[in-house]
């Protein structure tokens, strides 16, 4: 514990900015905008399955901008670009507030997700991952309290805040709050040096001892063999907390009911963030990544089963211990293979599948409901993705360590 109030002591503007972007990353993610899913259906007419395309494909198209967008970071400080980024997803909030039309939903939220869940958790992740190399996977525990603490308290207050007001003006106080977090991030990073200096300086090589480009890294078996088990935890975890309005409806439970256990799991996710974070910096990401979807697993079978809240609460919990490794694992897990001169452009790919993981999961989750295969019948299916996935990493990384540094 002391060793870790030391290095947030040293380091402290960048793990604060680190956790500030992945907070306001809150406001484009899933389990914040599925809150507000049963007004904005109700409000437009919307089925399950007309709700879950929207998604799909707004989401989709962000994941494409992604590809692109992402590689911004290894030109720009984190200083100008999340400023930018900040005030294009607080307009985009406002946009969710005074939009009046289906078709103008696509739209708003391709935003939201473009410049919450897609370019400012990227932005986060990639910049701690090139100002961190030793320390990395303690830096990101660190950061990720900042996600951790808006997963805890976001979906509850907004639950409770749209009680009292209209669901629109809870959008509207979050574009305000996100336009007074910019000169924050301002005031904090006014040390900050270039990507193209940090490289120069602490680059760190990957596999072969080199720093493998974009193109380089796409076309090695390796990235794709690793990329499906960290898709289909953003896939199936978004496709869960979207139709979480659904599943307490299916289960007999109230929504205000399920949202309360959600904490227990972030809880958890906050605990196994830092284990997770320790874990890397003393055994590796390799020894790590096969194993931690297998929580997962076992989350989403007590779900489909789940009779009580008590017993969802459990699956939250173990959702919550295989979170803390999507959060670290990966981004160490491409600066490890393929090096940190272009981790920005590398994972701005990887990133780009993960959002449309996110896009496909609720479109396709809500269609398939709508058509009779019931959501406790979809989760089982789910959880045998994750056994596969784990088993097919195996022999590559394997044999990616053999010639590894």
């Amino acid at each position: 514990m002391r060793a870790y109030l030391s290095f947030i002591r040293d380091n402290a503007p960048f793990l604060g900015v680190g956790a500030l972007l992945l907070f306001i990353s809150s406001f484009g993610q899933t389990f914040l905008i599925a809150v507000f899913a049963g007004e904005i259906r109700a409000e437009f007419v919307l089925f399950n399955g007309d709700w879950g395309l929207i998604y799909m494909v707004a989401t989709t198209a962000s994941a494409t901008v992604m590809i692109f967008s992402g590689g911004l970071t290894d030109r720009f400080r984190v200083r100008s670009l999340g400023i930018i980024v900040f005030g294009l997803l607080a307009l985009s909030c406002l946009g969710m507030a005074l939009n009046q039309s289906t078709l103008g939903f696509v739209l708003i939220i391709f935003c939201l997700r473009l410049f919450g869940q897609g370019m400012t958790s990227h932005i986060a992740v990639t910049a701690i991952a090139r100002w961190f190399i030793a320390t990395r996977g303690r830096a990101l525990a660190i950061a990720t309290l900042g996600f951790v603490i808006a997963e805890t308290a976001l979906p509850i207050f907004s639950a409770w805040i749209k009680t009292i007001l209209p669901w629109r003006g809870v959008w509207i106080g979050f574009a305000c709050f996100i336009f007074l977090m910019i000169p924050v991030i301002w005031h904090l990073l006014r040390y900050e040096r270039t990507p193209q200096s940090v490289a120069k300086t602490d680059s760190v090589p990957g596999m072969d001892g080199r720093h493998w480009t974009r193109g380089e890294a796409i076309r090695h078996p390796l990235f794709w063999t690793i990329l499906p088990a960290m898709t289909l935890f953003p896939m199936f975890a978004t496709t869960f907390f979207f139709h979480q309005v659904h599943f307490a409806e299916i289960k007999g439970w109230s929504h205000i009911a399920l949202v309360a256990v959600f904490p227990l799991g972030t809880f958890t996710f906050m605990a196994s963030t830092f284990l997770f974070g320790w874990a890397i910096d003393r055994f590796g990401a390799s020894r790590l990544l096969v194993v931690y979807l297998l929580p997962y697993c076992a989350a989403f079978i007590i779900h489909a089963y789940a009779p009580t809240i008590a017993w969802a609460a459990l699956g939250v919990i173990l959702m919550g211990l295989a979170g803390g490794g999507q959060s670290t694992l990966p981004i160490t897990t491409w600066s490890t293979y393929f090096g940190t001169n272009h981790i920005g452009s590398i994972k701005s790919v990887s990133t780009a599948v993960m959002v449309l993981g996110s896009a496909v999961g609720p479109g396709l989750s809500g269609w398939l409901i709508d058509i009779g295969l019931g959501f406790e019948s979809q989760l089982l299916i789910y959880a045998g993705t994750f056994v596969v996935a784990s088993l097919a990493m195996i022999v590559p990384l394997r044999r990616a360590n053999a010639i590894q540094l």
